[in-house]
């Protein structure tokens, strides 16, 4: 029987509650950074190669739901259960903006520019705040059909990808327009929605299942059946020939992205996989869990 390979994992501590979202920066002059979003209220940054604590961001009073770096990792941003976005400076750790909302904020991304920050929540609102006039009343799109899962941006800022927690399917919208211009159909509600680093594919995770679709022409490229519900999935971002995904079994998989076949299983979490993501430069991958540990996984061996 053919074994498969175990990758070798840093365990990272310091959260008290479950991790439901990391974030990894592009490569910078200082290396990469992994920022990561806990129930416990208090977003962590750390070195994104070797999982070292950083900084702890203090100013939430309620569970973080989501969080994202900007492309030269110099601020972050994080939704919270508290109905606030907050932009940190990320060497200081202090708060540079904070955007009241009306219900819980499930998702933030900065604009690839930097100069934009789109928030979404279970308001059913989609939001563009304008960082370079934090003042300024942020420019409001379409009502969402549900409440706001996760939010992207991509084609250079001007398209908006996001999913709803209640509903199935993805929906892209025309920045310009605010409208909604397609929708990628799945079965269950999107637990996880990411666009490929070469903006070539968007990945997602609906139910049991990880779903691969064309970014430009938006028809399905390839699905594939997961042995457990999965929560999220990401694609390796180099050469984009294998990709990972965790959910409720609490492994880590590793599968390879033309055949679907399992190349690697990693244990270590007791509990529900929440989110996974690759490292900018593909040789390490993180998840957190509902046991509030991250694991930074990094190259297989054999066992």
């Amino acid at each position: 029987m053919e074994k498969k390979r175990v990758a070798v994992s840093i365990l990272c501590h310091g959260h008290s509650r479950p991790v439901v979202d990391l974030f990894y920066s592009p490569v910078t002059p200082d290396g990469f950074f992994l920022v990561s979003a806990s129930k416990d209220s208090y977003p962590m940054l750390r070195n994104g190669e070797t999982g070292d604590w950083i900084g702890t961001f203090e100013g939430h009073k309620g569970a973080v739901w989501s969080v994202c770096l900007d492309t030269n990792a110099l601020r972050a941003a994080s939704g919270s259960a508290d109905f606030s976005v907050k932009v940190w400076d990320a060497l200081t750790g202090d708060v540079l903006h904070s955007f009241e909302h009306k219900h819980i904020v499930r998702a933030c991304a900065f604009s690839e520019d930097t100069h934009l920050l789109l928030t979404g929540g279970v308001e059913k609102v989609l939001r563009v705040y304008d960082l370079n006039r934090p003042d300024a009343v942020p420019r409001e799109v379409d009502k969402s059909p549900g409440s706001v899962r996760t939010v992207s941006w991509m084609h250079s800022d001007q398209t908006i990808l996001s999913s709803c927690t209640d509903m199935g399917g993805v929906r892209l919208w025309d920045v310009r327009s605010g409208k909604i211009v397609k929708t990628l159909e799945t079965e269950s509600s999107v637990t996880s929605a990411e666009v490929s680093q070469d903006g070539r594919y968007i990945m997602t995770a609906d139910g049991s299942t990880v779903k691969i679709w064309d970014a430009n022409h938006f028809g399905l490229v390839r699905r594939y059946n997961m042995p457990c519900t999965v929560e999220s999935a990401s694609l390796e971002p180099i050469y984009g020939n294998k990709f990972i995904a965790g959910g409720e079994d609490m492994w880590v998989r590793v599968f390879d992205f033309q055949s679907g076949d399992e190349i690697a299983c990693n244990k270590g979490h007791h509990g529900p996989v929440h989110c996974v993501r690759f490292s900018p430069k593909g040789e390490s991958y993180a998840s957190g869990s509902e046991d509030g540990t991250i694991r930074i996984w990094h190259r297989p061996f054999d066992p």
